[in-house]
């Protein structure tokens, strides 16, 4: 495998790196929330909890967790909140009483559309002067870069992964 820090782009790379870097405090920044009234109003992490469980319905923490690739012990301490303010119902599982369930509740499904529409508002505006074909090469690349790094963090002993190193 050739390693691409010396192929001869180096000079791309750092500034993929460099605007990685700064589109990730950015978007830390303005949490990308949105626009109007619902900016900033859902942190990532609730965001992703609820809509993970919106597309892919009830689960248990330990699927959640392995869905999303982080320990349940996070998805736990994560999912407490929104099970406080009613966006999510905790339930006992049908077939395991022992075992729970989590559920997103007419209330947060409500709550997550309210903030994707304010966000899918903000990408508009953001993007307002590229043409459709920009858009879709963006996001078909931005998601490729996620992927990437998806499995790269599935990679057992990389740092910042959740996962043990194999022994």
């Amino acid at each position: 495998m050739t390693d691409l820090t010396t192929v001869g782009d180096s000079g791309l790379l750092d500034t993929l790196q460099h605007e990685v870097a700064v589109f990730a405090r950015r978007a830390e920044q303005t949490r990308l929330g949105g626009v109007g009234q619902v900016r900033n109003s859902m942190d990532r992490a609730a965001y992703l909890l609820l809509n993970r469980l919106d597309k892919e319905g009830p689960m248990g923490v330990k699927a959640l967790a392995a869905s999303m690739g982080i320990d349940s012990s996070t998805v736990t301490r994560q999912v407490a909140p929104l099970v406080d303010t009613g966006l999510v119902k905790r339930t006992s599982h049908p077939e395991d009483g022992r075992a729970v369930v989590l559920q997103l509740s007419p209330r947060g499904a409500a709550r997550l559309e309210e903030v994707r529409s304010s966000r899918r508002q903000l990408m508009a505006e953001l993007t307002r002067d590229w043409a459709p074909e920009e858009r879709e090469a963006f996001c078909t690349l931005l998601t490729r870069f996620n992927g990437a790094l998806s499995a790269r963090m599935a990679l057992p002993g990389v740092p910042g992964s959740e996962t043990p190193p194999a022994s």
